[in-house]
């Protein structure tokens, strides 16, 4: 094993040492203290497009989280959503966000391509983060963002929430007892024909990949372990667009991905995405019943029902028991937008999420290599890792 490689698995059992001690430390306090120690977290959101709409539902019903403001540079947004949920305050512009009513955690909705600065500005600030993906649009800037905010003892997450899903767990748990045997493979694909209502979504620093291939880079990365390299063709099958209210554009990033990951210890898994995909279930995809995401090993078989953000439960076949055998039925709660709920109450209560900023650093680090291995036709390897195992 090569210094490089010892590094790096060193790296990765500290880290979960590290995270196992936070989790053991907060149940070892008594109810009671646990209880005391509750508070509302204070929370702005930026971007009150088609996004918000879910989002704040969820975040009203949390009882960690006090609604402070809405802030959305088309003012009349920002209004309605302020309105339809009873928030006080309102905004047309970040700064004047930040300057007005006090709040702990910017929950950040706004267009991809704007994520990394907003991140920024707010950090900068003295906020708490929670973006939707990705979170910056290099590794080495959101970096930079995580650096600047633990300097300041401040807290940054991004979006998929995917890790929370008890169809992650069951899966992760699986793995984890050897059930699959020797694992070898795993395929995830996700795709649609692409939305009308916005433009970013094919221009620079969109794309199929941040919108829709980073559910299965998070949920593979976080199955089988992080990447040590990527190899990928990526394409523009449609090259013009129409967009409500703003008719034609040029698309000038990919709309179709095959992503290749090699996680290392021989297991290769592949992420297919595109906005060219006919799906009989529309864009939102609800009701899928075929499996987006299989693993296959020496002893059995995995398959995840439906789409990661939205589970239908676990499908599982092994040398011992033929039969698929269908399992997590029970989402338990867990929805796509819970995210920045569940690191509201992080911020209430300390306990932690599985979701982590690094995790999601890596998957933008895949997708930017995979746009390098494109333009390059090269093997990508990559630096970047997070706390692995996940789920122990």
């Amino acid at each position: 094993m090569t210094a490089p490689e010892i590094a790096r698995r060193e790296f990765l059992q500290q880290a979960a040492g590290g995270a196992a001690a936070i989790t053991l430390a907060a149940a070892a306090q008594p109810a009671s203290a646990r209880a005391a120690e509750t508070k509302k977290v204070r929370v702005g959101v930026i971007g009150c497009g088609s996004v918000s709409g879910v989002y704040l539902p969820h975040l009203k019903e949390s009882p960690h989280v006090e609604l402070v403001s809405t802030c959305d540079i088309i003012p009349e947004r920002a209004e309605r959503r302020a309105r339809e949920f009873g928030i006080e305050h309102h905004y047309p512009r970040i700064d004047r966000m930040l300057a007005g009513a006090e709040f702990d955690l910017l929950v950040n909705l706004t267009d991809m391509q704007e994520h990394e600065h907003l991140n920024q500005e707010a950090i900068a600030a003295g906020r708490h983060v929670w973006s939707e993906k990705p979170i910056a649009n290099t590794h080495a800037a959101g970096i930079a963002i995580l650096q600047a905010a633990r300097d300041k003892g401040l807290r940054l997450w991004g979006a998929p929430a995917v890790v929370a899903s008890p169809q992650f767990r069951f899966m992760a748990q699986a793995l984890a007892q050897g059930r699959l045997g020797r694992v070898a493979a795993a395929h995830a694909d996700y795709g649609h024909t692409g939305p009308g209502w916005s433009s970013f979504f094919y221009e620079t620093g969109g794309g199929s990949m941040p919108d829709l291939g980073v559910y299965n880079m998070t949920s593979l990365t976080g199955l089988l372990g992080p990447a040590i390299s990527v190899t990928a063709m990526v394409s523009i099958i449609t090259p013009t667009r129409e967009i409500d209210r703003k008719g034609t554009i040029q698309v000038t990033e990919e709309d179709n991905a095959q992503v290749l990951i090699d996680h290392g210890g021989g297991v290769i898994s592949h992420v297919q995405c595109g906005f060219n995909y006919f799906n009989p279930h529309g864009h939102e995809g609800h009701g899928e019943q075929r499996h987006t995401i299989s693993i296959v090993g020496s002893k059995g078989y995995m398959g995840l029902v439906g789409y990661d953000w939205e589970p239908q439960g676990v499908d599982l076949a092994t040398e011992a028991q033929p039969q698929m055998v269908r399992h997590a039925v029970d989402s338990e709660g867990y929805v796509w937008q819970q995210g920045a709920s569940l690191v509201a109450k992080t911020l209430a209560t300390g306990e932690e999420t599985l979701i982590t900023p690094e995790h999601a650093l890596h998957v933008v680090d895949i997708i930017v290599a995979a746009r390098e291995s494109q333009r390059t036709g090269r093997r990508i390897d990559l630096t970047s890792t997070f706390a692995w195992p996940v789920i122990a």
